[in-house]
């Protein structure tokens, strides 16, 4: 069985910064790349940033500059270091792992931001 828990949500202000946390744990054979997406009320979810197992990185334009994403791959873990905060980062973030079998989604980490 696979987990794949977010953490690190939280509310700040305008300028401010968090950063998300991915931990991926149980019976994966390997992990052909990892992504941060985020789904803001009445809005589609969208693909933020990913990173692949080469280290290859997208990142949106929405967030180009500002975030940051990265893998802990001694600790099966993908971070999103997230800066100058704007109120339309306002979303639940949800961490994505795919495999060459199978992709899997954490439950989404609630980030606020606002005055």
């Amino acid at each position: 069985q696979v987990h794949v828990v977010e953490s690190g949500g939280g509310f700040v202000q305008p300028g401010g910064s968090l950063r998300l946390s991915c931990a991926v744990s149980g019976s994966i054979f390997s992990i052909y790349a990892m992504g941060w997406f985020r789904q803001a009320p009445g809005k589609q979810r969208e693909l933020v940033a990913s990173i692949t197992s080469s280290n290859t990185i997208y990142s949106s334009d929405s967030v180009k500059g500002r975030f940051t994403i990265s893998r802990d791959y001694d600790n099966n873990t993908m971070l999103l270091q997230m800066s100058s905060l704007k109120p339309e980062d306002t979303a639940v973030y949800y961490c994505k792992v795919v495999t060459p079998t199978e992709d899997y989604w954490g439950q989404g980490t609630q980030v606020t931001v606002s005055i």
